[in-house]
């Protein structure tokens, strides 16, 4: 439990890791893995986070615990997972639950041991907060169906968006035979019961990319993940800049710049939140980000006839399209205008405004608040773009927990 427990604590997502004592004195744990999870309209939430085995027959060359990985397998039954996140859960330590697995020979049959663990949390022990299962490679329709009864959320790793790219990372894993619909299956189950009465609470299906493994192209990722979302059959995708890990197949393949993981979050950002279209967004001659310049501010330095824009006047729509200014900062503008003066940039940072992004591409009653576009954007990583140029040694790739 302890290794398992701990792999999970290898994400990159950038928030706190915790390592608790474990609350169960009748097992002979070191230790439980718990991470602290954002939540979208801020604060975190405590998850136990665990692989219900690590042993496992696939061949994805980026992971440690392919069949060929020199790792110690492990695994834990159905009772002992419920009943160790229970543990937890009472301690406070934790608030729900994310599982995964290995998959050892069959999916079917790993898959019904999670399916089990989630079973006995809401039947047996009488569980109705929050868990997240992530769903194998290779399961069934009525084991999806299982998981959205049993599941708030359903991811579905695709991996990489395509066929050809896929097959680069494993020969084991079908994008559109098996991973594609998995994941529309998914999302259809989960949208139908949102609001039922009588249900859990819905939160949606989420996927995962590893990037630059495959040498796919940033539009071709965005392109798969817009056409999801817009058709709401995905919550949010994740994206995990690909890091070589020591002693799997591609230890020797150079690691991706974490900056492009982060282009593809504020991208996916302006698709799904921002109103953003995907033709809109600025892409190289090779198809990817530009790494020195945020996909909003590329669109604004790509369209300078669209600014500048009236404070006052200008609508919702075009606010949010404004550098330094999100959904929530352009609504409270809409609504403060409608009963307050705005006298200056003072008025406007109180609402939010990034004034030093933002003051170029707005005027306030007909005066530009700058007449200087902004400098261009800080490099936050090293040369390169990268978070490290070092092999990761993690027991588990960080892509495994999103």
């Amino acid at each position: 439990m302890e290794l398992l427990a701990d792999s999970a604590l290898a994400d990159r997502e950038g928030v706190p890791r915790l390592r608790q004592p474990s609350p169960v004195g009748k097992h002979p744990l070191a230790s439980v893995g718990i991470a602290a999870v954002r939540l979208p309209g801020g604060g975190c939430v405590n998850l136990m986070r665990v692989m219900q085995t690590n042993a496992c027959s696939l061949s994805c060359g980026y992971c440690p615990t392919f069949r060929g990985g020199n790792v110690p397998r492990v695994s834990i039954s159905p009772d002992e997972t419920a009943r160790t996140f229970m543990d937890v859960h009472r301690k406070g330590l934790a608030s729900g639950l994310f599982l995964t697995s290995g998959v050892p020979g069959r999916a079917s049959r790993a898959t019904d041991r999670m399916l089990a663990t989630l079973d006995l949390l809401r039947r047996r022990e009488g569980f109705t907060g929050y868990v997240h299962i992530k769903l194998l490679p290779g399961a069934e329709p009525a084991q999806v169906e299982e998981a959205a009864r049993l599941a708030n959320r359903i991811s579905v790793n695709l991996e990489a968006p395509g066929d050809g790219y896929v097959h680069r990372l494993t020969h084991d894993k079908n994008f559109s035979g098996d991973l594609l619909p998995k994941l529309e299956y998914a999302g259809r189950l989960l949208a139908a019961r949102r609001g039922v009465p009588g249900t859990l609470p819905v939160s949606g299906a989420t996927t995962q990319f590893v990037v630059g493994a495959a040498g796919e192209h940033d539009r071709e990722i965005l392109a798969v993940v817009d056409r999801l979302e817009r058709r709401r059959l995905l919550h949010h995708a994740h994206f995990s800049a690909f890091q070589p890990v020591v002693g799997t197949p591609l230890e020797n393949h150079p690691a991706t710049p974490a900056a492009r993981e982060l282009r593809l979050y504020q991208a996916e950002h302006l698709l799904r939140q921002y109103g953003f279209a995907l033709d809109e967004l600025t892409f190289g001659r090779d198809g990817d980000l530009d790494l020195d310049r945020d996909p909003k501010s590329a669109w604004a330095r790509a369209h300078p006839s669209f600014f500048p824009l009236e404070v006052t006047r200008a609508s919702y729509e075009a606010l949010v399209r404004v550098p330094g200014l999100g959904p929530t900062t352009a609504r409270a503008l809409v609504a403060a205008r409608r009963t307050t003066v705005l006298r200056g940039r003072e008025d406007l940072r109180a609402a939010g405004v990034a004034i030093a992004r933002a003051a170029y591409y707005l005027t306030l009653r007909g005066r530009r608040l700058s007449d200087t576009a902004p400098a261009e954007q800080l490099r936050l990583f090293a040369p390169g773009g990268h978070l490290t140029q070092a092999p990761y040694r993690t027991p588990v790739p960080p892509c495994a927990y999103r």
